[in-house]
């Protein structure tokens, strides 16, 4: 979505700064943002993609004004309602008005259990085998599309053409995964090399090349 995440490329909003030494967490809060995020995934109520345009999904001034775990925990609000397993009213007075049914309290993560899960991790390669629609070397435009849903195409590259430089294999579309149940579908992912002249036009650094990974589902062949 062209949400207010999406900042590439984009004047205005000053220079990064980099926090010497930062600290992985700020706030003691920050910790139990994440801890809780990772429980309540595995709850199996819902994927990266769709917990990602959770996120994002977030009235602009809002987004630019939370902090980055601010942002993870207003996703997670969201989806904990939007999944049934608590109400607003729960969220807001702090108390669970219902025990969690039983198919999902088998699937509570527990303390013990959190480092093999984290270690684990989860696969979003797919076996399949699924034919590549564009080649190494050749040259590619990306699609200028603007869902209202989650897209790992930037909007800095849409419409821009680059030279596949490398077929990373087949991957479950994230574009696709974001809209729940019986979208996950797998697709190559490239990496496509932008010169940097093409993106920001004349003035940029002709020698400056940008690579960015992108799915079948974001690409068409470029005009000859």
């Amino acid at each position: 979505m062209n949400g207010a995440h999406d900042m590439g490329g984009m004047h205005g909003l000053g220079p990064i700064d980099a926090e010497i030494d930062e600290p992985v967490f700020h706030h003691d809060w920050e910790r139990r943002v994440l801890a809780l995020t990772l429980a309540s995934g595995a709850m199996g109520k819902w994927n990266i993609d769709i917990s990602r345009h959770a996120r994002e999904n977030q009235p602009p001034a809002e987004y630019l004004a939370n902090s980055y775990y601010q942002t993870w925990l207003v996703g997670l609000e969201k989806l904990l309602v939007e999944s049934g397993l608590v109400t607003a009213d729960e969220i807001a007075n702090g108390r669970s008005a219902a025990p969690l049914p039983d198919d999902l309290e088998e699937r509570v993560l527990k303390a013990e259990a959190v480092e093999a899960v984290l270690s684990r991790g989860d696969n979003f390669t797919v076996e399949d085998d699924i034919p590549a629609k564009f080649a190494v070397g050749e040259p590619v435009r990306v699609l200028n599309n603007h869902p209202t849903h989650h897209t790992r195409a930037p909007r800095y590259v849409r419409g821009k053409c680059g030279v596949v430089e490398r077929d990373h294999g087949v991957f479950v579309f994230a574009d696709e995964n974001s809209k729940g149940p019986g979208h996950r579908v797998g697709q190559h992912v490239y990496s496509v090399c932008f010169p940097a002249q093409e993106l920001w036009g004349p003035d940029a650094a002709a020698a400056d090349r940008i690579n960015v990974d992108l799915w079948d589902g974001h690409l068409e062949a470029a005009p000859s």
